[in-house]
């Protein structure tokens, strides 16, 4: 794979390459770009697509330090200047929505539109800070259990056939304390809530109707506070990684939202 380095942070990423509408795709916790490998190839004939491992995730290693969505943001969009690419549809996952949405505050004039698939605007709901500490640090001190795996990939994903293939990722993580800081950054990030109408840029909305990590409320949420246009789409039976469990549903309207920004962009 390649890497990017970027300041003082070396990115892996990929990037598919072609005239088409360039869209960057940051992933969840705990996830790495992989989890879009049905988005790019649903995408890929039409778009550029890129996808990147975030500080601490798949090949991107982590030097410990602490840092913020912010910086995460700054990482994305610094992705792009070493690719060439000055605007873009900038897409992501929960985790990876926080980064999109910080990168359309710092460099607005760089997003052409937004992707935002389970995620939100808000600070990390204090009732669940707890439990989710609890298992972060029982996997950092003592390993990843099969229990606390099983309670995590359900969160996350719900399927089982996809739970099993990123607890088998999870598990061959060599050195869990790489996820401290990634841990820290989503526990105590900010609500941005407020910021929002100063977003202009339209945003295609996705939530799966199961999400009991981020409540659809959150999404619509989203969508009455974002200053740009905006549309929900709403994908029944799925829960927090709706692109990766239910594709079929969330690649088609991704394709539209796209099409439509590239004619409106004029980039054939």
């Amino acid at each position: 794979m390649p890497f990017a380095q970027l300041a003082d942070q070396r990115i892996c990423f990929e990037d598919t390459g072609g005239d088409g509408l360039p869209v960057i795709l940051s992933h969840g916790f705990l996830m790495d770009r992989e989890m879009f490998a049905q988005q790019v190839a649903a995408l890929s004939p039409e778009f550029r697509v890129i996808t990147w491992d975030e500080r601490g995730f798949g090949q991107t290693g982590s030097d410990g330090r602490p840092f913020t969505y912010w910086d995460s943001a700054g990482d994305c969009l610094a992705l792009l200047d070493h690719l060439g690419i000055r605007e873009a549809v900038f897409g992501g996952m929960s985790q990876g929505g926080f980064i999109s949405l910080r990168a359309a505050l710092l460099a607005p004039e760089r997003v052409l539109g937004l992707v935002l698939i389970d995620t939100q605007a808000g600070a990390e709901d204090p009732e669940k800070v707890a439990g989710y500490r609890q298992l972060m640090d029982s996997w950092i001190a003592n390993g990843l259990s099969d229990e606390v795996a099983q309670i995590i990939a359900n969160i996350i994903i719900a399927e089982p056939e996809e739970n099993a293939r990123w607890i088998a990722k999870w598990k061959a993580l060599k050195d869990p304390r790489q996820l401290v800081a990634p841990t820290d950054c989503l526990m105590v990030r900010e609500d941005i809530t407020a910021r929002l109408p100063g977003i202009a840029a339209p945003a295609l909305v996705i939530h799966g109707s199961l999400d009991t990590a981020i409540p659809l409320s959150q999404a619509e949420a989203l969508c009455s506070g974002i200053g740009g246009r905006t549309e929900l789409v709403v994908i029944e039976g799925a829960a927090h990684a709706a692109n990766l469990t239910h594709a079929a549903a969330v690649n088609p309207p991704i394709r539209a939202f796209l099409r439509s920004l590239q004619a409106a962009a004029g980039t054939s």
